[in-house]
């Protein structure tokens, strides 16, 4: 496969599930606007998700203060934002676009009329619109795009690109969802473990989609623990960190079978090397080492597993 073609579909791929992070971020913040004030010292939950996606520095500079209306417009239809869910949704697909003939009509279409969709929601007056519609839209949309993926896709080299691209995003998605909850601090160290604490942890079950999977795999109680090792090292849970560089170890896998020893595969061998080093790791050892500390550093493994991929399949000249 030519390297341009293999970099488009794998960018296809992370920008429908950055467009999906972006929309559930937005859930993350709308959720938690809803509960109580707390004292002095409670963090600004929109500012959180900023931190947390890594935009704070470019929202500050266009937008200034904070507010719930800047934010929805910088992370849902901001063209100024790589990582608004309008800026990923067009360039997904134009990546599409360019290797259109490496995609079913199924898939073409589903991404095509996902833009379209896109670019009447831009067109119709912020008033009318609300978090819950742009996130629906999204989810759905994006959910749509990957189903047609899956299911009329050859399982080819192009496929694994794809899903490539899907589960490296998925991953660094999931951690940067779990950090909102470093940066939405509780006020005061004994609201750890109250319903104040449940709650937040309850706001990432439901904006990953997760919380009924969560009841089926640890049963009623919610706490702090299970909510992390469900979704960090439950290999069941199908957004976990484990689970995500599992998909993403295994497409690499792929790739290496169909191109053999002409490329150095030093990708797979670092996510390799990041999946094992989760796998050395219990729920109890990532909370004494710092749960923020913990996906600071997952993070950055993501990102130099992603710069590999480009380095071994995506920056050749063909």
């Amino acid at each position: 496969m030519l390297s341009r073609t293999a970099s488009n579909l794998f960018w296809m791929g992370r920008h429908l599930e950055r467009a999906d992070t972006a929309a559930r971020l937005l859930d993350v913040g709308q959720r938690i606007t809803l509960m109580p004030n707390t004292e002095t010292g409670y963090q600004n939950e929109w500012a959180s998700l900023l931190q947390a996606s890594g935009t704070a520095d470019l929202f500050a500079e266009k937008y200034g203060e904070v507010s719930q209306e800047k934010i929805e417009e910088f992370v849902f239809f901001d063209r100024d934002n790589p990582s608004s869910v309008a800026s990923c949704i067009e360039k997904a697909r134009e990546s599409g676009r360019i290797v259109r003939t490496a995609l079913t009509s199924q898939v073409w279409d589903a991404l095509n009329i996902t833009y379209q969709d896109l670019r009447k929601l831009e067109r119709t007056a912020r008033s009318k619109l609300d978090t819950a519609t742009l996130t629906d839209f999204t989810t759905s949309s994006t959910s749509t795009v990957r189903g047609a993926i899956n299911a009329t896709q050859l399982r080819n080299d192009g496929w694994h690109f794809m899903n490539l691209g899907y589960g490296l995003e998925r991953a660094d998605a999931t951690a940067r969802l779990l950090d909102v909850k470093y940066y939405v601090l509780l006020p005061r160290i004994e609201f750890v473990g109250s319903g104040l604490d449940t709650y937040q942890w309850q706001v990432i079950l439901r904006a990953l989609s997760a919380h009924r999977a969560y009841h089926w795999a640890y049963g009623g109680d919610i706490t702090a623990g299970q909510v992390a090792d469900f979704l960090i090292l439950n290999g069941e849970s199908p957004r976990s960190l484990i689970t995500s560089l599992y998909e993403a170890v295994w497409n690499l896998e792929g790739i290496a079978k169909r191109y053999g020893e002409t490329v150095p595969n030093k990708a797979r061998d670092k996510a390799r090397e990041v999946l094992a080093g989760l796998q050395s790791r219990d729920i109890d050892m990532i909370f004494d080492e710092g749960l923020h500390e913990f996906l600071t550093w997952f993070i950055g493994e993501i990102g130099a597993i992603s710069t590999l991929v480009h380095e071994d399949y995506l920056l050749g000249g063909a």
